[in-house]
């Protein structure tokens, strides 16, 4: 097991600040440190905007391609979704690129249980339907859309670690199957990417307010984001979400994003010791791969 990757560089409130005084000072404002991800660290910025900050260097990247992509993915879809507003690019301050994006309020879908997050179904089908078109010149990223073969060494080692603390031979099962199923042949269809629960903002209603961290955007086998039907719901919701999506996945597409949450599920379980927050999502998510 291990903790969540270390960050290449730590900022904090106050070299944010500098980084908006320098490139935008008419937006300055108050600051707070809201979460602090994988990849980003995300800053409150007054009462309506938000400060996306890559805390590796590999994330530097997927900061470009959610501002190269967010745009046209807000045109399509009737989901808010965090288009840059500004974008910070890298200066003497700060070497990578950031941007400042709208602040929606709400609650963290990983904060709350499949229970309170069962309302999501429905909407959460219809977003992953809107997305999802043929979107060839999307950014290519070598660890979601691709052949579940790519992934294989990776998974089989995670399972492997897994194994010491829990039994891991249906989540064994479920990989072999998924990988027999057939592969994708048809376009490369646009891919949140990364469609887990703390990446979904719920209303007061327990509504879909926002999706939030496009930062794994790209294109290739739609059966990744469907892998949330795994990673966010419980039997009864996952149910009603596949019977809600506008193009009603085969059985080989669902084998495969049962596969997809194998995969997402163990990455999270390995690498989130120091987070309780991940450590917990990825528990729910093993769980529901146990039916």
């Amino acid at each position: 097991m291990s903790d969540t990757p270390a960050a290449d560089i730590r900022t904090d409130v106050a070299l944010v600040d500098r980084l908006i005084a320098e490139q935008h000072p008419d937006l300055r404002a108050d600051l707070q440190l809201v979460t602090d991800g994988w990849d980003n660290q995300l800053y409150r910025l007054g009462e309506h905007l938000a400060v996306r900050v890559p805390r590796r260097e590999v994330a530097a990247h997927l900061i470009e391609h959610e501002q190269r992509m967010l745009p046209n993915i807000a045109a399509r879809v009737s989901t808010p979704v965090p288009v840059p507003i500004r974008l910070g690019v890298p200066s003497a301050t700060f070497p990578w690129p950031w941007s400042i994006v709208e602040w929606f309020e709400g609650t963290d879908g990983a904060s709350v249980d499949a229970d309170a997050r069962a309302g999501l179904a429905e909407p959460l089908a219809r977003f992953v339907g809107e997305l999802a078109v043929p979107a060839p010149e999307a950014p290519r990223n070598p660890v979601r859309g691709v052949p579940l073969a790519a992934r294989h060494e990776v998974v089989r080692t995670r399972l492997r670690s897994l194994s010491g603390r829990m039994e891991v031979a249906h989540l064994e099962e479920a990989w072999r199957r998924a990988l027999d199923a057939p592969v994708w042949d048809g376009p490369p269809i646009l891919l949140h990417g990364d469609l887990h629960p703390g990446n979904l903002l719920l209303g007061p209603d327990r509504s879909l307010a926002a999706v939030l961290d496009f930062g794994d955007v790209t294109s290739g086998d739609p059966a990744t984001d469907l892998a949330t039907a795994w990673l966010t719901f419980d039997g009864d919701a996952r149910g009603r979400f596949r019977r809600s999506l506008r193009s009603r996945p085969d059985a080989a597409t669902w084998r495969r994003a049962r596969g997809w949450a194998v995969a997402m599920a163990s990455a999270l379980a390995t690498a989130s010791d120091d987070n309780p927050r991940m450590a917990a999502l990825a528990q729910h998510a093993l769980q529901q791969l146990e039916e």
